[in-house]
C-alpha cells in the first residue's frame, strides 16, 4: 500500500496495491478511518462501459458520507476499468470483484462492513453483499431497472434480510418510480426507499440530499 499525500472526505487516500480478484489486480483507493471505527465500508462505481470508475462524482460523495463518520472506505476499479486488469464481464465476474473487496476489507479491519453501490455497482454489489453475514447494511444508489437496452432483475432480494437502503431520483431515466417501487416491495425487510425530488440519474444538483439521506440511515443502522 502507498501513500497518496491527497487527502479526500476526511480522511488519509491511499492506493491500494494488493486487491485481486479472479481477473487479476484491481486498481483501488482506500479512505483510512479511525483506528476505533466500529465499521468498514466498500464502495462501488457504475458501468465501466458507459465512463463508470471509482472516481464517479456519486461514488466520491458516498465515500465523503461514510469517512465522515470515521470509517475506512475501500474504493476500486472493476475489471477492466481503469487501471484493473481483466475484462468487462456483463455484470458476472464483477460480483466477485466485488467479493474481492469485501474479503480485503474484513481482512485489513475484522470489523462489520457497510456497502454502497451506485447504479451498475449497486446491481452488481447487491448480488454479492446479500447473505454475506459480514455485511450490516446496503445502500444502493440510483438502482438501474432498464438501462443500456438490458433489464436488471432483483428477485434475489426477496430472501435477502439485510437493513437495505434505496436512493433513486423522481427524474431517473434507468429507474423509473414505479419499476423501482415494486423491486423495494419484494425486497425483504428492513428496506428502505428514498425520494430525492426532481433529481435524474446521476443526481445532478441533487447530491447534497442524496447524502443527506444516506447520512441519515447510516446514524440508524450503525447505532
Amino acid at each position: 500500500m502507498t501513500q497518496n499525500p491527497t487527502p479526500a472526505g476526511s480522511s488519509l487516500l491511499r492506493s491500494v496495491d494488493d486487491l485481486r480478484g479472479p481477473a487479476g489486480r484491481l486498481e483501488a483507493l482506500l479512505n483510512e478511518g479511525r483506528d476505533d471505527a466500529p465499521y468498514a465500508a466498500v464502495v462501488c462505481h457504475p458501468h465501466p462501459l458507459f465512463g463508470g470508475t471509482m472516481h464517479n462524482k456519486v461514488v466520491y460523495h458516498a465515500m465523503k458520507t461514510l469517512s465522515g463518520h470515521g470509517f475506512p472506505v475501500l474504493r476500486f476499479n472493476f475489471r477492466g476499468a481503469g487501471l484493473s486488469e481483466g475484462e468487462h464481464d456483463n455484470g458476472h465476474g464483477e460480483v466477485d470483484d466485488v467479493r474481492a473487496a469485501l474479503d480485503w476489507m474484513s481482512q485489513e479491519y475484522h470489523r462489520p462492513l457497510l456497502f454502497a453501490g451506485f447504479s451498475f455497482g449497486s446491481s452488481v454489489g447487491l448480488r454479492a453483499c446479500c447473505g454475506d453475514e459480514r455485511v450490516k447494511g446496503i445502500a444502493a444508489l440510483g438502482l438501474p431497472v432498464s438501462a443500456g437496452g438490458r433489464e436488471y432483475h432483483y428477485h434475489f432480494l426477496a430472501r435477502c434480510n439485510q437493513p437495505k437502503l434505496f436512493i433513486s431520483g423522481t427524474a431517473d431515466q434507468y429507474g423509473p418510480q414505479a419499476a423501482v417501487e415494486a423491486v423495494v416491495a419484494s425486497a425483504a425487510p428492513p428496506a428502505q426507499l428514498v425520494w430525492v425530488e426532481g433529481a435524474d440519474h446521476f443526481f445532478a444538483g441533487k447530491l447534497e440530499q442524496m447524502q443527506q439521506a444516506f447520512n441519515s440511515w447510516i446514524e440508524v443502522t450503525t447505532q
